[in-house]
């Protein structure tokens, strides 16, 4: 079994821990009418829009996300939360000590004893879903599972269906596809981001994503025989009748979305199984982005 598989399978119990956190957590975590940016790169970045939407539609403020390279010094908040598995990222680092004085910041990190220790004001840590693995899973979900509880949108039916995600096979011919196209809609947009960025890095798959409502404008032209459409969510009425209508092979699971990512990451692995590639070994990528300065 690779790092990743064996990462990718312990995420229910995760979760579990990180939920039953999340209230010791709080005094690091946003409070209801803050303003709030979530940043992160890559993988946490995604994460940070799934957690974005999720608090705006909690009501408990106004909250933004993106890339830390592109975080706007123009704006006000009253603080930011960086997402940061390996807490040695140059772009993060460099954002935390921009803000250091001026807005209150909080590292979500799965490894203290690293230079986010003394960059943020406040640290989350959660070393028990740290990964050896370049390919993140089960930091990402963790993360947003512990944000999820904070907003007191967490159930244990999500655990539940993160079990079912692991057990259950994935649909016939999925592996074989040859383009993989991922939909979201609100906080899910942010999963199915993070869904086509796993097939990307572990199995090197031609791989889209877009707000659900979006496909017809354009990139359901693609669509054809092995083409696999994937929702993550609730589906805009109609657009699976479509998406078969053309050839393409629609897959929707019906559970809770941060499980059907678990399902995208399974399925990640398992094209690169298919395909003859180590995702443990991502073509040319690192844990952890460092730039020289």
């Amino acid at each position: 079994m690779t790092h990743v598989e064996d990462e990718l399978s312990s995420q229910p119990e995760c979760w579990i821990r990180a939920a039953s956190e999340a209230a010791r957590h709080g005094g690091a975590l946003p409070v209801p009418g803050e303003r709030v940016a979530v940043v992160g790169c890559g993988t946490s970045y995604f994460m940070a829009q799934a957690v974005a939407v999720l608090r705006e539609g909690a009501g408990q403020g106004e909250t933004d996300a993106f890339a830390a390279s592109e975080f706007p010094h123009g704006r006000s908040y009253d603080r930011v939360v960086a997402l940061t598995r390996s807490g040695t990222t140059t772009e993060v680092l460099h954002l935390l000590g921009q803000l250091k004085g001026s807005t209150r910041t909080t590292a979500i990190t799965a490894d203290p004893d690293t230079p986010v220790m003394a960059a943020a004001d406040d640290l989350v840590v959660l070393d028990f879903a740290d990964e050896r693995s370049v390919v993140q899973t089960r930091f990402a979900t963790t993360a947003l599972t512990l944000l999820r509880a904070h907003l007191g949108l967490h159930t244990d039916a999500v655990v539940d269906d993160g079990r079912t995600a692991l057990a259950t096979p994935l649909p016939e011919g999925l592996v074989d596809c040859t383009q993989f196209t991922f939909l979201g809609r609100g906080w899910t947009v942010g999963l199915a981001n993070e869904a086509g960025l796993k097939m990307r890095e572990a199995s090197l798959a031609w791989t889209e994503t877009y707000p659900a409502m979006e496909y017809r404008h354009g990139p359901i032209s693609i669509t054809t025989r092995g083409t696999a459409v994937w929702m993550l969510g609730e589906a805009p009425e109609g657009l699976p009748e479509q998406v078969r209508a053309t050839g393409g092979l629609w897959v929707a699971d019906g559970l809770d979305p941060l499980a059907g990512l678990v399902r995208a990451q399974r399925l990640a692995v398992a094209v690169a199984a298919a395909r003859g590639l180590d995702p443990d070994r991502p073509r040319h990528l690192t844990r952890s982005v460092i730039l020289a300065p």
